[in-house]
C-alpha cells in the first residue's frame, strides 16, 4: 500500500491509499460524510485479492485530505474534485460509493459528454428527494459530528454541505448515467426502502439492484463479506479482469465490441441519387490507402438502403465531422426520408452535396468497388479536398461518441 496526492478543485491536496498492481483494472472508493477511507479497509483488501487496482480516496475535509481555506464544501467543489482526480488515473475506474460520494459520483458522471468510469456501485443511498428525507441526512451528519472523534474532518462540513441538494441532483442524473449501476441496500437501512430503491434501478439505462440480509446503512463494515460479495460478483459480469477472447464462429456481439477497441473518426458519405437527389449515411470505416495515386476507401452494410445508389454514382463525397457535428451524425445514422432538411449543405462542382463547415470535405471520383463478406468496400479517387484543421475531430469509440483530450 501507498499514499498518492491528486490535485482537486482550487489546488486542494486529496490523499488517497493506493494497493494492487497498476495494470490491474482500477476501483475508485469513496467514502461517506464525516468518514475517511478507512471504512473501505476490508472491501479494499477484498478487492486486491481479487485482482483490482485499488485507489481509496479521501475527500476535501476529510482525512489526511486538506481543507479547503476558502471553507467550500458545496456539491459543485466536489464534483470538481472527482472530475480533477478521474483525470488523473491512467484508466478509467469502477467506482464505489457510500452515500456522499455516491451523490457526488452521480452528479460528475451525469454531466459529462464522455464516460469518466466504467461502472458506479452505490452503497444504499437515500434515492429519493423530499425535504424530510434531506432533513434526516443532514440531522444524521450532525449527530455523527457530536459523537464520533476517531476520524479527523472539518466541522464546517456539517454546517455546508447541502444534503437535499445532493440527493435531488443523485435523481436528476438518474436518466444520464449510461454506464453499469449497481445500487446495493441494507435490508436494515433507515436511509432507503427496497421500493424507492427498485423505482431508482428502473429509471436507469443499465442498472441493477441488490440487497443484503442482515444489513443497515453502513454496507462496508456491516456485514462487509456479505457486500463484497456482491460488488466483486458485479465487477467480474461488468468490468472483467482479464481480456475477453473471440474465436470464429463466436457471438458476432463479441466480434463487434473487440473492433470498437479502435477509435475511429466520424464520417458522412453523401452522394446525389439517379433522380438528381441528395443521399448520405454516417459511417465511420473509413481510411487513406494511397497518396500516389490518391485514393480512400469507406465501407457500407448490404443492407444499406444506400448501397445500390452509391454503385450507381459516378462521384461521391466523404464529409468528415467535427465534435460539434454529432447532432448531424444521428440524423443520417437513423432512418429518414429527407435527413438533408435537418443539416447545412451545399453542392460542390462535380455536383455532389457536401456538408457545410464540416472538418473537411473529400471529393471523389468512383474508382472500384468490392465485395467482402457482409459489406461492399468502394475505393475513391480524391479529386478535391476543404478541410479545416483547427476543428476538433468527432471520435466513435466502443460504441460511443467521444472527444479529443490534448495532452
Amino acid at each position: 500500500m501507498a499514499q498518492v496526492h491528486f490535485r482537486g478543485f482550487g489546488g486542494v491536496s486529496l490523499s488517497a491509499d493506493v494497493s494492487g498492481h497498476p495494470e490491474d483494472p482500477a476501483v475508485l472508493l469513496l467514502h461517506g460524510g464525516c468518514e475517511d477511507h478507512t471504512v473501505w479497509s476490508r472491501t479494499a483488501k477484498a478487492l486486491v485479492k481479487a485482482g483490482r487496482y485499488v485507489i481509496n480516496l479521501d475527500m476535501r475535509g476529510h482525512g489526511e485530505s486538506e481543507r479547503p481555506l476558502d471553507g467550500r464544501y458545496d456539491l459543485e467543489a466536489f464534483v470538481e474534485d472527482l472530475s480533477s482526480v478521474l483525470s488523473q488515473i491512467d484508466s478509467r475506474p469502477v467506482i464505489v460509493a457510500a452515500p456522499l460520494g455516491g451523490w457526488i459520483a452521480a452528479a460528475t458522471l451525469a454531466r459529462s459528454s464522455v464516460p469518466l468510469a466504467t461502472g458506479l456501485i452505490l452503497a444504499d443511498p437515500p434515492t429519493e428527494y423530499n425535504p424530510v428525507s434531506g432533513q434526516e441526512v443532514t440531522d444524521k451528519l450532525k449527530e455523527v459530528a457530536r459523537q464520533d472523534h476517531t476520524i479527523a474532518w472539518d466541522p464546517a462540513f456539517v454546517e455546508k454541505f447541502d444534503a437535499e441538494q445532493a440527493i435531488a441532483q443523485q435523481q436528476a442524473a438518474g436518466p444520464n448515467l449510461k454506464i453499469p449501476i449497481l445500487l446495493v441496500r441494507g435490508a436494515r437501512s433507515e436511509h432507503t426502502t427496497a421500493e424507492s430503491a427498485e423505482r431508482f434501478v428502473n429509471r436507469l439505462a443499465d442498472a441493477e439492484f441488490a440487497e443484503i440480509s442482515g444489513a443497515g446503512h453502513h454496507l462496508a463494515t456491516d456485514p462487509s463479506e456479505q457486500f463484497n460479495a456482491a460488488v466483486l460478483d458485479f465487477l467480474e459480469r461488468k468490468n472483467p479482469r482479464y481480456p475477453q477472447h473471440y474465436e470464429s464462429g463466436s457471438d458476432s456481439r463479441l466480434l463487434r465490441d473487440a473492433m470498437g477497441c479502435f477509435a475511429t473518426g466520424v464520417c458522412v458519405v453523401t452522394a446525389m441519387n439517379q433522380e438528381g437527389q441528395p443521399i448520405g449515411l454516417t459511417v465511420n470505416s473509413f481510411t487513406s490507402v494511397s497518396l500516389d495515386p490518391p485514393l480512400v476507401l469507406f465501407c457500407i452494410a448490404n443492407g444499406s438502403r444506400n448501397l445500390q445508389e452509391l454503385e450507381m454514382s459516378k462521384h461521391y463525397a466523404v464529409n468528415i465531422l467535427h465534435i460539434g457535428q454529432q447532432p448531424t451524425s444521428n440524423v443520417f445514422a437513423r432512418p429518414g426520408e429527407d435527413r438533408f432538411s435537418a443539416v447545412e449543405w451545399e453542392k460542390a462542382d462535380s455536383g455532389v452535396p457536401i456538408l457545410t463547415n464540416a472538418l473537411g470535405n473529400i471529393e471523389c471520383s468512383h474508382h472500384a468497388m468490392y465485395e467482402a463478406g457482409d459489406h461492399a468496400i468502394f475505393v475513391g479517387h480524391v479529386d478535391r479536398v476543404n478541410f479545416d484543421a483547427r476543428k476538433d475531430p468527432l471520435l466513435y469509440y466502443g460504441g460511443k461518441y467521444r472527444r479529443l483530450h490534448l495532452l
